[in-house]
């Protein structure tokens, strides 16, 4: 879906640490559907959907938007990689493929809802920019990725960037700083409940583990919403002095946060020596819905 950006001046606030890789090339879909984790084939273009990129081992290395803007051209949205960091670390794949990887210097935003016909489609302005439908049961939002100097463009807000981190962690969205990459597979982040990975494709790295994982029954452990104080990424989740779990991720007041639990976790569990609680997931960021 196209679109001529009618936007209101500053009104999508900069969201800092977010990052564009364009992949594109005759071998683009190929190389993507080789790499990642979830079924790339089956991505249509004007669409989107969360994808992934896991070490041999079936440990996630990122998380991201895949968006597929036409048959030979995506676009990897990265909420916490830096885009030039894993276009290098993706090149040393390519081989004789033709594909170019290149971070591209378009600035992501929040900004409102797009209005797409479809959760996972693309409103597309070409050199204009993109937004992406981010809403689910918690609201409407919307992710911009416009060219940097667009008069839409705001400075970095704090209170913005707490209220989106914080939206993507009560949706399940689990957001992975540096000292929590290749530490999870998919199945512990729960990332089933956003359609991150597929079972049924052909080989990817970590397919093996993954699809092992699911037959077998061995996923053990899962993404909890936890509500305390002081939580953070790393942080040890105890019962009864017991640990049974560690905080992935944490908003900006450490009042909430995201948690891999064991399957048995009892009900009362302290996170750094303070008591913490669970509380419900919200649905509606899957896509495609």
């Amino acid at each position: 879906m196209s679109f001529k950006p009618n936007l209101a001046a500053n009104a999508c606030h900069a969201l800092p640490g977010h990052g564009v890789v364009e992949v594109s090339g005759p071998d683009a879909a190929a190389f993507l559907q080789a790499q990642s984790m979830n079924d790339v084939a089956a991505l249509a273009p004007g669409h989107w959907h969360w994808n992934g990129l896991l070490t041999p081992k079936g440990r996630v290395v990122a998380l991201f938007a895949l968006v597929h803007l036409a048959p030979s051209r995506f676009l990897m949205v990265l909420p916490d990689f830096p885009a030039d960091e894993l276009a290098t670390r993706l090149k040393r794949f390519v081989f004789r493929s033709k594909v170019a990887l290149q971070p591209l210097p378009w600035v992501a935003a929040a900004g409102p809802s797009p209005g797409v016909p479809a959760p996972d489609a693309v409103l597309d302005g070409d050199d204009e920019g993109l937004a992406l439908d981010m809403g689910g049961e918690g609201g409407p939002r919307g992710l911009w990725l416009l060219p940097a100097g667009h008069p839409a463009l705001a400075a970095p807000d704090l209170a913005a960037q707490a209220a989106w981190l914080a939206a993507d962690l009560e949706h399940g969205l689990p957001r992975l700083p540096e000292g929590q990459r290749e530490a999870w597979t998919p199945q512990m982040l729960s990332l089933e409940r956003l359609a991150a990975f597929s079972l049924k494709k052909g080989c990817y790295p970590g397919q093996e583990i993954v699809a092992r994982t699911h037959y077998l029954g061995q996923a053990k452990r899962g993404l909890v919403r936890l509500a305390g104080e002081g939580l953070q990424p790393g942080l040890a989740v105890d019962a009864a002095g017991q640990a049974v779990g560690t905080v992935v991720s944490a908003t900006a007041d450490g009042r909430e946060g995201l948690a891999v639990l064991g399957a048995d976790a009892p009900a009362d569990l302290a996170a750094g020596g303070r008591p913490c609680g669970r509380l419900p997931l919200r649905e509606g960021l899957h896509r495609p819905a």
